[in-house]
């Protein structure tokens, strides 16, 4: 197998875009073993303006040989592929001294895991819709470029917020950092801290809606999960579970997703 080693790209720079609309500064590697796949994933790729250029690669190997030949941005690439396979070309890349982003595009979420091992820039599920690979895409300037997610995305923490309770007769004071999920009962909403529980009179749909910016997202119809308490994602006979200090949480088919695509957006916050 052609080597594309570290050092063969160490002493590489960004080449000038050549091609593509003004503005355009990304030089994109496709990779899948499937030509249909690979051909409309480099098309939707060439009419985003932020691309000046797509090479591709039909195998992991063609896509060692790609990268040790010029200067690649961004790697996209499919997973399920025969010999060297999406994952494994991640492991490669990571090693590299001026290294790609990864975005990982795929039929298959089972993987969502994985990819957060070999600090994957995004994972995009097939069929590719044009408005979630323009995000991807997004995620990518953002890594590359200093400041370039600023106009889009906040860098700012809100402040935290404190919230009264009642217990056995006392009113006492949480903070919603020290809350690591709620759940729904009825118009009510169950807050877990790692000391106990608290019941207060506030709708679920509320608090996502009020929490978000804090890093609350929805994992079932009547839970809330914080991610900065998740320790550990499970995929497990194609059920995801979140695991905290104290709980296991099933996550819902719905919204298994949007909690893998909050989790490489705060991924990608922390590793800015």
């Amino acid at each position: 197998m052609a080597g594309a080693h570290s050092g063969d790209l160490e002493q590489r720079r960004p080449q000038e875009a050549t091609g593509g609309s003004t503005g355009a500064t990304l030089r994109a590697l496709v990779v899948d073993d499937e030509a249909p796949a690979l051909e409309e994933l480099s098309w939707l790729l060439r009419q985003d303006d932020r691309i000046a250029e797509v090479v591709t690669a039909s195998s992991g190997a063609d896509a060692l040989r790609s990268l040790d030949a010029g200067d690649i941005d961004v790697v996209f690439s499919d997973i399920s592929m025969p010999g060297l396979d999406g994952m494994e070309l991640a492991r490669v890349i990571a090693r590299f001294v001026e290294r790609p982003q990864v975005v990982f595009v795929t039929a298959h979420d089972q993987h969502a895991v994985d990819a957060f091992a070999v600090d994957a820039t995004d994972y995009v599920m097939k069929p590719v819709r044009k408005d979630r690979l323009s995000e991807a895409v997004r995620r990518v300037v953002a890594a590359v470029e200093p400041g370039g997610g600023a106009a889009t995305q906040g860098t700012s923490e809100p402040e935290d917020e404190t919230i009264p309770v009642e217990l056995a007769g006392v009113t006492r004071f949480i903070t919603r950092s020290q809350v690591r999920y709620a759940q729904a009962q009825g118009d009510y909403a169950r807050l877990h801290t790692s000391s106990g529980s608290h019941l207060v009179r506030i709708p679920l749909s509320a608090l996502e809606e009020r929490w978000a910016a804090a890093g609350f997202v929805r994992i079932h119809r009547s839970t809330l999960v914080s991610l900065p308490h998740v320790k550990e994602v499970r995929m497990e006979h194609g059920r995801c579970s979140v695991v905290l200090d104290d709980a296991e949480l099933q996550v819902s088919r719905r919204h298994t997703r949007e909690l893998r695509d909050r989790l490489l957006r705060a991924t990608l916050r922390s590793s800015s």
